[in-house]
């Protein structure tokens, strides 16, 4: 595979899909942007068709699993431009046509994959790297891993994600809404504790415990794995679990069309007015004590 930011490894069985964009912390572009995330939908989608494979392991090279979409390219794709003044106001049906593209079909995908996967998280998890790992079947954190939706900081209120009926299915309504409207992050030890991940281990542990899982699955028989995997999804959908899927990427679509309050935090404002490193730090700047 002429890979330059996914790295895919197979044995005995197990597929290994690995971000490979460990300068940028694996933050993620956008679909049809011929970056990380096409490259990942593509390699999973060779997963998918191999008969040896049983199970997926997704994980991070470097510093951390993710930390979500770039900062510096979110909304461009939509033609927001720069937002300076003369501009125009980037059409709601790109806005929709973009955001269902990656929050509803690739996050389904994913989420609905006919192969057993495992999220393998370490360091940093945010965002977008929150939304696979929940579309993971399982998930094991490092237990020093720091996991959350702080990009809900932006001004999305507890809005715009299509895993929201996940998370709130994983660790209960409360904690969910906790989450996502302050948009803070807990360690390993915490999610595994509200149910958020299977498992945390020591980070030297981590690779070991999850391949021991890994080895686990492949015992077991490829219809079988099929037919729960198909069983499983008649009940994510009386659940209501991939009905989110839709919603997030309607109310994402609402989100980057806020208005500009003068008296009210916008990244895309103040990446406008200050770049993105300085409009970044304002987003948490608000929540120190």
């Amino acid at each position: 595979m002429d890979n330059k930011f996914i790295i895919y490894e197979k044995n005995d069985g197990i597929a290994t899909i690995i971000f490979n964009n460990p300068d940028k912390l694996n933050s993620w572009d956008f679909p049809t942007q011929g970056g990380m995330t096409d490259e990942f939908y593509s390699t999973l989608g060779m997963a998918e068709q191999d008969d040896e494979i049983k199970v997926i392991i997704i994980k991070g090279a470097g510093k951390s699993f993710s930390t979500g979409h770039d900062l510096n390219t979110v909304g461009y794709i939509y033609g927001m431009g720069t937002g300076k003044s003369g501009e125009r106001r980037a059409s709601q049906r790109r806005r929709l046509q973009v955001d269902r593209g990656w929050l509803e079909d690739c996050h389904k995908r994913l989420f609905l994959c006919p192969k057993i996967t495992i999220a393998q998280v370490h360091g940093h998890c945010i965002g977008e790297g929150t939304i696979m790992m929940l579309c993971c079947d399982l998930s094991v954190a490092a237990e020093d891993a720091m996991i959350g939706h702080t990009e809900q900081r932006l001004g999305f209120a507890g809005s715009g994600i299509g895993t929201i009926n996940i998370l709130i299915a994983c660790i209960g309504l409360r904690r969910a809404l906790e989450l996502l409207i302050l948009g803070k992050q807990i360690d390993g030890i915490e999610a595994e504790r509200i149910g958020m991940v299977n498992k945390a281990v020591p980070q030297d542990k981590l690779d070991e415990e999850v391949m021991e899982i890994a080895k686990a699955v492949t015992l077991l028989p490829r219809d079988g794995i099929a037919i729960g995997k198909t069983h499983r999804q008649l009940a994510y959908n009386s659940l209501g679990l991939t009905e989110g899927f839709t919603q997030g990427y309607v109310t994402h679509t609402m989100f980057t069309n806020l208005r500009w309050e003068p008296d009210e935090y916008n990244f895309f404002k103040e990446r406008r007015d200050k770049g993105t490193r300085e409009g970044f730090h304002k987003r948490d700047e608000r929540y120190q004590k």
